[in-house]
């Protein structure tokens, strides 16, 4: 029996045909391979994206709705979960084992990563100190494996992953973890998650010049790892969970529900918090679509009611438009918003910026009950953004306790993002493959998992 044909994984994000013309060395590939446009999933964010990549499900099934949801049974909006165990359904490392025993897989920052089957891990994980301080770092298995990775490219750079500092540092640490263990590991199948389009896409648009700069910067740091794949033959996949496209206006969501009686907060030291247990409706923002929670069945009339002809809404989809939508899942709201193509939801939810509770002006993707894009800028409104930011860094460095409260309660500098289903092929996404004739026509996100079964040569 002959052995499987390894492969490579990049998922791109962000990666559309217009920003393709800006990517000479994938441009090749694709061009010498195949490529096509890839139907992605509602909502077309990360963790349901890549969800449906690994399972060949929609979120009805695998269940991952957005990258976070209300936690009906706690009682709580958590977003960017990272247990495995979320994800319902056939990975695709289950099925390439039931054809070949023993398959090896790498997983390098694609998202659900811990507990996942997979042979080897690397994901961002935080150190969360007992004092509150919370430094860069992450996680791997196996775990002698987070020593090499240090030692050899230096701790995990977070704060270049998400954050005013994200940027092609992140993705050049990846790409270099990712061609480690291609070297000393040569696993059958390499998953590598490369973030750095999400950023200036989203500070300034897919249409602007730093957008343009940053795909080109990331196809220069891709290239070695690309010539590594092919150097052992490895057949290369790139493809992308969502394009994203420019927006120029913002839907504050919730404080439309708060301002019809139907949010509750309560308040702690003049800040006010989100209550979702007592709140008869409320949502969770993420990108361009939000996930209405109702309490009551009776209440879901005012609750439509509350948000049609809101501006920047599109459509609220009920029981019938989930279901059409592959959505109708218990984590799903009792309604979901879609955004108008050229707006997006925030989290919002207090009325007077005097009362934001204190981790809206800071990186803090985990207290925050909804996305926040607003955290990739420092507070333009500050004339002393960046002097804090020095005195919280330099009280980080001799290990004292420091609050980098920098991040600016105005939405409106947002210049792009996604979550929609796509308007047209060059705003969509992509899938690209090294191997000539592989993929044509279109793929649908149902369909990845599959074909790369078939190109592994064990379908």
């Amino acid at each position: 029996m002959t052995g499987p044909i390894p492969l490579l994984v990049l998922d791109v994000v962000g990666l559309t045909p217009r920003l393709l013309d800006h990517m000479p060395r994938l441009k090749r590939l694709a061009l010498s391979g195949s490529h096509a446009p890839l139907s992605t999933v509602l909502p077309a964010v990360t963790c349901a994206a890549q969800s449906t990549f690994l399972t060949g499900t929609l979120p009805s099934e695998h269940g991952i709705v957005a990258n976070g949801w209300y936690f009906r049974d706690l009682g709580e909006v958590l977003l960017w979960r990272q247990h495995n165990g979320l994800v319902s359904g056939d990975k695709l490392w289950d099925a390439a084992r039931r054809a070949h025993p023993g398959y090896t897989v790498a997983n390098i920052c694609w998202w659900y990563a811990m507990g996942a089957d997979t042979d080897i891990t690397v994901t961002p994980r935080p150190v969360y100190y007992a004092d509150g301080r919370k430094e860069p770092d992450c996680y791997t298995r196996p775990p002698a494996l987070h020593d090499e990775l240090t030692d050899t490219l230096g701790t995990f750079p977070l704060f270049h992953f998400w954050g005013p500092g994200a940027g092609i540092v992140s993705s050049r640490w990846i790409i270099d973890a990712t061609r480690h263990i291609l070297r000393t590991r040569t696993p059958d199948l390499a998953l590598c998650y490369l973030p750095h389009l999400d950023y200036d896409l989203q500070r300034y648009g897919p249409d602007d010049p730093r957008a343009h700069r940053a795909a080109a910067d990331l196809d220069a740091a891709m290239a070695p790892l690309l010539d590594a794949a092919a150097a052992e033959g490895r057949t290369v996949v790139a493809l992308s969970e969502y394009g994203i496209t420019r927006v120029n206006r913002h839907v504050d969501i919730n404080r439309a529900l708060r301002r019809a009686g139907l949010l509750e907060v309560h308040t702690q030291d003049g800040m006010e918090y989100l209550d979702p247990m007592a709140s008869r409706a409320f949502a969770v923002a993420d990108h361009q679509i939000a996930h209405v929670y109702v309490r009551r069945p009776e209440d879901l009339d005012v609750t439509r009611q509350a948000l049609t002809g809101l501006p920047g809404i599109e459509r609220l989809l009920d029981d019938e438009g989930k279901k059409a939508h592959g959505l109708d899942h218990p984590r799903s709201g009792e309604l979901v918003a879609l955004a108008e193509p050229d707006a997006w939801f925030t989290y919002y939810y207090w009325l007077d910026d005097a009362r934001a509770p204190d981790f809206a002006r800071l990186v803090e993707i985990h207290r925050k009950p909804g996305y926040d894009p607003v955290e990739l800028f420092m507070d333009p409104l500050d004339p002393y953004v960046r002097l804090k930011a020095a005195t919280a860094i330099a009280r980080k460095k001799l290990g004292m306790r420091y609050r980098l409260a920098v991040v600016p309660l105005d939405p409106s500098p947002i210049r792009g993002s996604h979550g929609r289903l796509p308007t047209s092929d060059d705003e969509g996404p992509l899938i690209v493959c090294s191997t000539p004739r592989a993929v044509q026509g279109r793929v649908a996100a149902t369909d990845v998992k599959s074909l790369l079964l078939r190109l592994a040569g064990l379908h």
